[in-house]
This record gives structure tokens, sequence and C-alpha cells, in this order.
């Protein structure tokens, strides 16, 4: 059985759990119930879902609002900055920053003594996952685990910047656009700054093509790095891309409908898809970029972009696989 059959198989069997958890099951003998457990035991359904299986998807996260006073997009602040980051609004959201870091996805993170105290930054890292957790835990590592407790500032897709549901939260957490006008002001007011230049296409890739780097967009912001002189950190991020997998896209109906519509098996939970499974993350920094080679003054030339892109490339490339040969479990 394939990685995406077993995967699918056990939202199955998950959702099944779920189903009959609101029925009062019937008094089941201590020898069946002993044999139950052994079944459950070898099952690798249970084993990758025993997280969940006491999760109640429909009202997960309204008893996650209760116990973490989580913002929501109609909480106002009148602190913002000029991009729209709300330091109150944040400072809101990290109780539940901390539960899924600490908690839900468990991070382990590595290499953060390789990044230096910079004035700026760009942290560039793969993309994992269809909804930007992967820049938010990103940021939590450094501000949390770096001795400048500095927070990076999400470069995000402009897809992600202006839908009407992710961009309002976004912001306030302190993502910006990513374009070069944006990172230049920002590295002029002396920030650091992550990256996902795989952009769409790493975000949308199906399951059987996880953790296979795509080809890297947002060139002109690495340029602008050179030009800047500004350490370019590598970064590999492991677990984001189980979190919600994508089994398959309808690529006739995508063309016609003009919009990417990725296919994940927890859409067979109903209401609990909307929930990140718990895999384990790893996120891994790798030391700063050497680019000696390459001239500052001509980081606008082609050549010189082109070769930046494939070396920072392939840090992030030689970084990703180290994790996953690393990681001993998914879950």
């Amino acid at each position: 059985m394939s990685d995406l059959q077993e995967l699918i198989a056990s939202v199955g069997a998950l959702r099944r759990t779920l189903e009959g958890r609101g029925e009062k099951a019937p008094r089941t003998p201590p020898a069946a119930e002993n044999s139950a457990e052994a079944s459950a035991s070898v099952d690798p359904s249970s084993a990758i879902f025993s997280r969940l299986s006491n999760v109640d998807p429909a009202r997960w996260l309204a008893r996650l609002r209760e116990r973490l006073p989580f913002p929501v997009p109609a909480d106002v602040s009148r602190e913002v900055d000029a991009f729209g980051l709300d330091p109150p609004y944040l400072e809101r959201a990290r109780p539940l920053l901390d539960f899924l870091f600490d908690r839900w996805w468990r991070v382990h993170v590595s290499g953060l003594d390789r990044v230096p105290d910079s004035a700026r930054m760009l942290l560039v890292a793969n993309r994992s996952g269809i909804l930007p957790y992967d820049g938010l835990m990103l940021a939590h590592a450094v501000e949390r685990g770096h001795r400048a407790q500095r927070r990076p500032r999400l470069l995000a897709a402009d897809k992600l910047m202006s839908g009407p549901f992710a961009q309002p939260m976004l912001r306030r957490l302190g993502a910006v656009r990513a374009c070069r006008e944006n990172a230049a002001r920002l590295f002029d007011e002396g920030e650091w700054l992550s990256l996902f230049p795989e952009g769409g296409r790493g975000a949308l890739k199906p399951y059987r093509q996880r953790y296979r780097l795509q080809r890297f967009e947002c060139g002109e912001i690495l340029s602008l790095a050179l030009r800047r002189r500004a350490p370019i950190v590598p970064v590999a991020i492991v677990g984001g891309e189980e979190i919600h997998p994508v089994a398959l896209r309808p690529e006739k109906l995508e063309r016609l409908l003009g919009t990417a519509l990725p296919l994940a098996p927890t859409l067979l939970l109903g209401p609990g898809a909307l929930v990140p499974l718990p895999s384990q993350w790893r996120i891994r920094f790798g030391s700063p970029l050497e680019v000696g080679d390459l001239d500052p003054a001509s980081a606008e030339d082609p050549l010189t972009a082109n070769r930046l892109s494939e070396r920072v490339r392939a840090a992030v490339g030689e970084l990703l696989e180290d994790e996953l040969e690393r990681r001993d479990s998914v879950w």
C-alpha cells in the first residue's frame, strides 16, 4: 500500500470513529475489549491518527477558542504599522501559536546558532502545505529561540494576501505581499524577512511529490538581498506537507474554473478537514550562504540572479534531504 493510500485509509478510519462518538456503545465483555485493543495496536490507521482519536472536529475550534483566547478578524486595534502589523493582535495570538508549536506539531528546531545577529536578513525555506502555517512556525521558532529575539516578517504570495479570509489575520500577524518594493522598504527599516520562493507550485503539489523542491520564483527578492548585503539563510521545514495532504488536482476542471482545486483525503472528515493534522515538525537552519564570488553591483544581471537562485535552492534542498533522513516518524 502506498503512503497516500495508507493516509486515505487512515482518514476514513478516523471519520468512522468520529461518526460513532455520539452513539452510546454497548458494554463489551473484557475479552472482547482486550481483543479490540490488540487489533487497534497493530492497525496502522489507528496508530497514525491516535492523536486525533479524542477530537470532535466540529467543536475543536470552539473549544480551542475557549481555552486559548486567540484573536479573530473582528478584533480591532489602533496600533498597526504601514503594512498592517498589529502588535496587540500578535500578542493575543501567542497562546495559540505556542500551542501549535509545542503541543500540536511538537516542533524540533536546530541550527539557530548558525543564524547571525544581523541588522537585516532573508530566511529562505521550502513551501509546506496549503495554508502558511510554515511561515508562522518559522517566525515563532526564530523569535523564541534566537538570541536576538527578532520576529521575521513573512513575504506571502499574492493569492494569500488578496484573499478575503486569510489576508486580514496574516497581515495583522506581520505578513506582507511578496514583492521587491515591500522587501526593499522592510530591509531599509532593518527587518528580518522570510521567503518561500516555491510559491503556489510548492503549496499545492500532490502528496506523492512531497518535499520535492519546485522551481524558485521571487528571484528579484533574492537579488535585492544580495545587493543590500543581507545574509541569506537557507531553512528546511519538514512536517508541513502532511497537515493538509493534497491527493490530486483535477487539471481540466481547474482550467475550466480558472482556479486551483486541491483535493485532500481529509475532506472525508467534513468540518474536521479544517483541523490541520498533528504531524511532527522539524525546522533546520543552515549557515548563511557564501556569496563572496557574486558581485552585489550586478545583482540584477539575469545570469547572476539565476546563479544565486540555484545556489539557494541547492542549499535548501540539502538541508531538506538531511532532515527527512533524520525524521523517525511523520506523527
